[in-house]
């Protein structure tokens, strides 16, 4: 049986079985406290109180901050919490690797590329951002379970983009959840820890990250320091309040200008835009929008915006604020760039299509010269996907 390691970046599915039955030993997990002097199946004393023995999963710049957290608690020889600190993490096209490699380089831990996970003997696995399988039988061999610092309230936005999920749906409320993986099943696991924070104002989910992934550092370090009573308190998640956070893909970005308002495009664009640019068509090119500002109520009652009508995706240059501005369903958008082969400031895309196109087309309307809603076509494997690296 294989069970899913869920975090903000995603997740690659490798099969498993189905069907097993739940395993005595695993619901004997997190009731080592009561059981002092157990030992595991393999005849290895289990240890009932730091320091603790920690194989660390992560990859990407939140996983690093847990990893900082975990390492600086090992290096603090006065508090003696964590003795040893190995890291796994998955191979990269990059020479350096992932930012959690990297930074395990940097401190000389020693690091194993999935699926290596080395030999070693561990008490706990902890888990951020990792997105890999691990089979039910290798998650039994730590004696305290794995724990899964999950950037969400669980369990709202269950999956593998939470913090994405949170900024595109208007969230004002934001928080992380310690978790202890369970198998079988995603992201349901006993909740050991939840903290929540206000979402800032216009905060983008690479700001929000950053928040999160400190808050969450700090919670894990503080439930390593009680691990066992935390998993003996630990609570089952509620039934109601499930929401899903599901992978983000290029279609995500494509922006339905008949159907959005202006400030779903811009919890879109605060959502996915350091990830994916938003895109739309225009003239039948495919066009990425890379720079979207809100519109000052000064220039929204120019006499061409109110002298006309316009329909949503109508493009018009703003000569004085040098910005593209565009309608969606109840207002305006404004773009300071965009790429058309090239990336190009809003005078450049003024200057070298829209210009030399009203010239072509004297008597054309603003409304025939329009960004448009980009259809991708449907995929029957979509085996790329892009992935929140959270």
């Amino acid at each position: 049986m294989r069970v899913l390691l869920r975090c903000c970046c995603g997740h690659l599915p490798v099969g498993g079985g189905a069907g097993q039955r739940s395993n005595p030993r695993w619901r004997a997990l997190a009731r080592l406290s009561a059981s002092p002097g157990w030992e595991d199946g393999q005849g290895a004393r289990v240890r009932e109180k730091p320091p603790w023995r920690v194989l660390f999963f992560g990859n990407d710049q939140f996983a690093r901050e847990t990893l900082r957290a975990l390492h600086a608690a090992r290096e603090n020889k006065e508090e003696e919490l964590i003795e040893k600190l190995e890291v796994v993490t998955v191979p990269s096209p990059s020479p350096k690797g992932l930012p959690v490699k990297q930074y395990a380089v940097q401190s000389q831990l020693p690091v194993y590329e999935w699926p290596d996970v080395g030999s070693g003997e561990y008490d706990v696995g902890v888990v951020a951002s990792f997105g890999r399988l691990l089979s039910e039988a290798f998650i039994l061999k730590f004696p305290y379970g794995i724990l899964n610092v999950h950037p969400s309230c669980l369990p709202r936005w269950r999956g593998p983009a939470p913090i994405i999920h949170t900024i595109l749906h208007g969230d004002t409320i934001a928080g992380v959840t310690i978790m202890q993986i369970k198998p079988r099943r995603f992201d349901v696991g006993p909740i050991l820890k939840q903290e929540t924070v206000p979402v800032p104002p216009k905060s983008t989910s690479k700001e929000l990250e950053a928040v999160l992934s400190r808050l969450g550092a700090n919670m894990l370090i503080s439930v390593l320091k009680n691990l066992p009573e935390s998993l003996n308190n630990g609570g089952q998640q509620p039934a109601e309040g499930v929401t899903r956070a599901p992978k983000i893909s290029a279609a995500t970005s494509c922006i339905k200008w008949e159907e959005q308002t202006s400030e779903q495009i811009f919890r879109l664009y605060r959502a996915v835009g350091n990830i994916i640019p938003l895109q739309t068509l225009w003239m039948d090119n495919t066009i990425k929008l890379l720079d979207l500002v809100e519109v000052d109520n000064s220039i929204l009652s120019d006499s061409k915006l109110t002298g006309q009508a316009v329909i949503p995706g109508s493009v018009i240059y703003h000569k004085q604020s040098q910005i593209l501005l565009v309608c969606c369903k109840d207002d305006w958008i404004g773009v300071r760039s965009v790429m058309l082969k090239k990336t190009l400031t809003a005078t450049d895309f003024y200057n070298g299509y829209l210009h030399p196109w009203y010239q072509k087309n004297s008597q054309a309307q603003p409304s025939q010269c329009r960004f448009q809603t980009l259809r991708l076509p449907p995929k029957k494997k979509q085996k790329k996907k892009i992935v929140a690296m959270q």
